[in-house]
């Protein structure tokens, strides 16, 4: 049996713009200690909120190989193994679960709530074709007489959104960190695995993943910063490795690895000089229930 929300509580869901979901009852992806825990924290679940798009994903946007290039090009334009760009590609994969992810605070935004607490980012081959990104979480209000701007995200579970409240820090939004770099696997790479002692590094694949995971931290760390957050807490270190053919040089192949990083970004309620720790939170004033 789903929970009935007070009257005190279906009040301050309302805010005099937004109301409650019809017949006052709402739905939540939250266990009982964590809808305990966003209680104690100020907060009032409004609802799940889900938001889901599906792309195509195939034109990658990678022009060429510098790991295929003869000796001569080499003379005329140095090049890193890391020239081929897949921007184009990191672009789509940023938008599509932006928008997934824009559509679930719109519900949230609609169901009267404040930000979204657990959010989930999913992605799944589509039945019909293409892949499906989607964003599930649950919609929270918080019980006081300031409303932020624009609903937060956040993927912390509800005992840490709980902490994080109780510490003097509050989530800005879901930051993402996305990198795809590729690297030529030419006749040595193959050869080294197959014929090189069973206790020898291969380099090569070592500088890829390194330098793809490097890419993708950075670009979290810029998008916390455009959320505002003094920093960011990591939920998901993701790593995908394939292999894909060379677009420089016939019957040869490329090794492409794929870094996403997803966390929250977070701030504090007032840049002040008392140290971190429980206190009374008198900035945002979440006034308990009697």
């Amino acid at each position: 049996m789903k929970p009935q929300r007070d009257a005190g509580s279906a009040g301050a869901a309302t805010g005099g713009a937004t109301g409650p979901r019809t017949g006052g009852t709402w739905d939540s992806g939250l266990s009982s200690g964590e809808f305990a825990a966003v209680k104690g924290a100020g907060f009032d679940p409004v609802g799940q909120v889900l938001g889901t798009a599906v792309f195509t994903i195939g034109y990658s946007g990678a022009w060429g190989c510098p790991g295929a290039w003869s000796a001569a090009e080499r003379r005329k334009k140095p090049a890193s193994p890391w020239d081929p760009s897949y921007d184009l590609l990191v672009k789509t994969l940023y938008t599509a679960r932006r928008l997934a992810l824009t559509r679930a605070v719109a519900e949230c935004r609609a169901a009267g709530g404040d930000g979204i607490v657990g959010v989930r980012l999913q992605v799944g081959e589509f039945p019909a074709g293409g892949v499906e990104f989607t964003a599930l979480g649950t919609a929270v209000r918080a019980r006081s007489r300031i409303r932020p701007g624009r609903p937060f995200t956040s993927h912390l579970s509800g005992q840490d959104f709980a902490k994080l409240i109780h510490t003097g820090w509050v989530p800005t939004g879901l930051a993402l960190g996305i990198a795809v770099e590729s690297r030529h696997d030419d006749w040595r790479s193959p050869r080294r695995i197959r014929w090189a002692a069973p206790n020898q590094e291969v380099d090569g694949y070592t500088q890829l993943i390194n330098h793809a995971r490097h890419n993708a931290r950075n670009r979290l760390a810029v998008d916390a910063a455009e959320h505002g957050g003094d920093g960011v807490v990591v939920d998901e270190m993701e790593l995908t490795v394939r292999e894909g053919e060379c677009p420089a040089s016939v019957g040869m192949r490329d090794v492409i690895a794929e870094a996403v990083f997803v966390g929250t970004s977070i701030t504090r309620f007032a840049r002040s000089g008392r140290p971190a720790g429980p206190r009374p939170l008198t900035i945002m004033r979440l006034e308990r229930e009697n």
